[in-house]
This record gives structure tokens, C-alpha cells and sequence, in this order.
């Protein structure tokens, strides 16, 4: 990675912001954390895999989650689910499985090749059914869903030091190695955060960008994202000085990015407030926002957890439990036109504290 890290610097006059390097550490082909062979999704550092997604952890994951695509899909008479960022498939077969002929057509948007072998070999008995694009269609009439795709968006940086903003980005130190450099900027955080302390955070410009396009794009339809994040108040808290960069690499995690480049996952928390806003502006209806564990539940996890035995209903109570996904995750609804009383959001909505 270091030619290529090197080339953007060289164009950028030695600086670059941390969203261009989070981009290059992440989808360079073929050597982008994103882009290359090894393993990412598994349950234990033996496997080869860096983190589990709800997926991954428990097939009751998909299958209770197509209680609420089967909802969208009914209420917006659609019959197509678009899933960005699939990862290694598992979503797609719990969701494929679970709504069997309610679905025409599973369109996946994912960037990355080696992701997509993975995906097709995982997918082959709905080979018919599975397709793969790269671009958007200028009309997309169906149910979209995106499980822990937001928070693999580059984000900006912004430090408060010494009562002045700057952007930090990366910079090469004298010793040769990558180290964070500030600049200058007018960018602001979207609300002003109290007190004179230094205060390290982001602003999401991609996620918000992504889901705008996509506002553009929905004709009759719904979209679901499900991933850890707060509302704006939580996530621009004082005490929340250090910002949410996080690094993932064999089940461990880590703050700094700027070493094993391409070797480790980079994620940000998701700003729901700012996601919300960008659906709104662009023309979409917040169908709900509540927590994993709320939404899970008024989808019918429980009951489904009485048919499982013990070792399914323990991996399956990490979805819910406050301390592992259950809280931390979020989910926030959206559709085009009216909304309705979504399964999902029939008891917790927090759609007021965004």
C-alpha cells in the first residue's frame, strides 16, 4: 500500500484527508482491507476472520428481519430486495431462505470482486434468482437493506486544539512512517460542542451523500440500515472527546489506522441524525429508528427463539443483550411516500430523539 499512499500524497502536496486515506485503506483493488483474499466475517480469531456481524453470528438474524422486509414489501406491492454491501453472503441466504417466492429478484451492490466470488458460491441455489451490479438503475422499485454498511464510509476528521478547528489527515512523519497532520478549515461539526477541551471527532459526508443518491433513485420502496451509531446529541456528547475511529484486526480492536494499512477493517459510528436528515432532504419519509434489540423483538426474535436449542438461543441473545449489539446497533427505517406503522418500529421508536 505504501506506492499508493505515497502517489496520493505526492498529488496532494504531502497531505491528504483522513476520508481519501480511509478510502484507499479500504477499496484500492485488490489490496484495499475491502479489496484483497483474506478472510473478515467469522466467529473467533481462528478462523482467519477479524470481526462477526449479526449475520454471522445467528441465521435468526435474517430470518427475523425478513418479518420486517416482507412488511415493505407488501405495503409498497414490491416484489425486488437490493442489499448493499453483503459481505460474505449471509444475510442474502437468511433473507432468501426465510421469504422464499416473496422475492423476484436479490440485487447486491457490493465493490468488492472478492466479496462477490464468495457471495455467488454462498448464493448458487438462487442462482436465477441473485444478480450483481455495479451502478445504480435510474428507477429502483423494491426493499433496500444495509446491515453494517455506513459505518465502512470514510469520514472527515475534525480536531478542536486550542479552541481553533482543523482537519487531520495523514501526513508522512521524518522517520518515514504515517502520522496524523492538522490543517486549517472552515468545516464544522453539525452542532456546536460545548466547553474549551480539545475534542477529536467526524462528519459523515459519504454516508450522507450515499443515502441522498439513493433518495434519488427509490421509486416505490423502502430501505432498511442497520448499524452501531447515536443520534446527533449522543454522538457530538463533550465527553465524547475522542472521537469513534475504531480499527478491527483478528477479533481485537484498535485506534490507530495508520499502521497494518490494508491488514484491518476501518469503521466510524454512524451519525442517525445526519443519515435521517439526508433521507428527509432528498425526499424520503423516516419509516422509524429504535435499537437492534427493540426492532429484533417486534419482529418476533423470541418467538422464534423457543424452537432453538441452547448453543442458537446464546448466540442469538447477543443480537438483543444491551452489552453486545443489542443497544449499541440501531435501525432506521425509510420510504418513499407515505409511511405506514412498520412492523419494526410498533414499539420503541426513538425517531423523536434524532
Amino acid at each position: 500500500m505504501d506506492p499508493i499512499i505515497d502517489a496520493a500524497l505526492a498529488r496532494s502536496g504531502g497531505w491528504m484527508p483522513f476520508d481519501r486515506f480511509m478510502d484507499i485503506a479500504l477499496y484500492t483493488p485488490g489490496l484495499g482491507y475491502y479489496a484483497n483474499t483474506l478472510a473478515k466475517f467469522g466467529h473467533m480469531p481462528r478462523s482467519g476472520s477479524d470481526f462477526v456481524t449479526g449475520p454471522e453470528l445467528s441465521p435468526l438474524f435474517g430470518q427475523t428481519l425478513a418479518v420486517a422486509v416482507a412488511d415493505a414489501l407488501d405495503h409498497t406491492a414490491t416484489s425486488d430486495v437490493w442489499e448493499f454491501g453483503a459481505g460474505s453472503g449471509a444475510l442474502a441466504e437468511q433473507l432468501l431462505g426465510a421469504l422464499g417466492d416473496r422475492v423476484s429478484t436479490y440485487t447486491i451492490v457490493d465493490l468488492s470482486g472478492t466479496l462477490r466470488e464468495r457471495q455467488q458460491h454462498r448464493l448458487a441455489p438462487w442462482a436465477e434468482r441473485v444478480r450483481w451490479v455495479n451502478a445504480l438503475p435510474d428507477v429502483i422499485d423494491g426493499v433496500v437493506v444495509g446491515n453494517e454498511v455506513l459505518d465502512a464510509m470514510p469520514v472527515k476528521l475534525l480536531a478542536r486544539v486550542g479552541g481553533e478547528w482543523f482537519e487531520r489527515g495523514v501526513a508522512r512523519a521524518p522517520d518515514g512512517t504515517l502520522a496524523h497532520a492538522d490543517q486549517p478549515t472552515d468545516l464544522r461539526p453539525p452542532v456546536d460542542i460545548p466547553g474549551a477541551h480539545d475534542y477529536l471527532t467526524e462528519i459523515h459526508l459519504p454516508a450522507e451523500a450515499f443515502v441522498a443518491t439513493l433518495a434519488e433513485h427509490l421509486g416505490n420502496g423502502a430501505a432498511f440500515f442497520l448499524d452501531y451509531g447515536f443520534p446527533e446529541s449522543e454522538y457530538y456528547h463533550p465527553q465524547r472527546h475522542m472521537g469513534t475511529v475504531m480499527c478491527h484486526r483478528g477479533h481485537q480492536a484498535d485506534g490507530n489506522a495508520l499502521v497494518d494499512v490494508g491488514l484491518k477493517d476501518i469503521t466510524a459510528h454512524v451519525n442517525f441524525t445526519g443519515v435521517a436528515l439526508a433521507g428527509q432532504d432528498a425526499g424520503m419519509s423516516v419509516l422509524g429508528y429504535c435499537s437492534q434489540a427493540r426492532f429484533l423483538i417486534n419482529c418476533g426474535l423470541v418467538q422464534r427463539l423457543e424452537g432453538a436449542d441452547v448453543q442458537q438461543r446464546a448466540m442469538a441473545a447477543r443480537l438483543v443483550h444491551e452489552h453486545e449489539m443489542g443497544e449499541l446497533f440501531k435501525v432506521i427505517g425509510f420510504c418513499n411516500g407515505e409511511p405506514w406503522d412498520a412492523v419494526g418500529f410498533s414499539e420503541g421508536d426513538r425517531s423523536h430523539t434524532l
